[in-house]
């Protein structure tokens, strides 16, 4: 079974020595350099590079700020109405779903990747990527981290610099490190 196989089924594989995944992670470098060096003002080529870099997203339904990074692109889902902002990097060994009308932070990471504790292993490049969903109407504080395997239930709120490495159920506010829930806001709240 192929590397990339083995990382589309949720399965070890080696990420760090084999041609194929490496070959693709330099090919959304390369566009990720070219957009995050395209002038602002330059929506046309700004979009036709987000067209190639994320084949699952409407690039005109949403906005990146640049600098953005990805490993891969083609892992990554983000609804319409959504922004990321600075220095978002989203680490797409596995699927990536951002909801509608999100609003993801500056120096926001999400991440799907999991290395071996064993130090042998994780020096042969082993690793493992589960999926991370986040739902509609979901805001990300600037400087958090989402871990592997993580669900944000639609219209929460996650408070800056947290860490999140559990699931956050819909309409709440949650912060720290670890990320946990400090109250109930609703799905209809307009303030907290």
């Amino acid at each position: 079974m192929a590397e990339k196989d083995k990382m589309l089924a949720g399965q070890w594989y080696n990420a760090n020595f084999d041609n194929e995944l490496i070959g693709e992670r330099v090919f959304a470098k390369e566009l990720c350099f070219d957009y995050n060096n395209t002038r602002p003002k330059n929506l046309n080529k700004q979009r036709e590079i987000l067209r190639k870099l994320l084949p699952n997203v409407e690039a005109e339904l949403v906005e990146i700020a640049a600098p953005f990074m990805v490993d891969y692109g083609y892992h990554v889902w983000i609804g319409a109405g959504s922004f990321l902002n600075h220095n978002v990097y989203l680490m797409d060994g596995a699927e990536i779903h951002i909801g509608k009308k999100c609003f993801i932070g500056p120096n926001t990471g999400i991440y799907t990747a999991i290395h071996p504790l064993d130090p042998i292993k994780r020096g042969e490049g082993l690793e493992m990527a589960k999926p991370v969903t986040i739902g509609d109407n979901v805001w990300i504080g600037a400087d958090v981290s989402v871990l592997p395997g993580v669900k944000i239930g639609e219209g929460s709120v996650i408070g800056a610099k947290s860490m999140v490495k559990d699931d956050v159920p819909p309409g709440v506010l949650a912060a720290g490190n670890p990320c946990r829930v400090i109250k109930k806001i609703g799905l209809n709240t307009l303030s907290v």
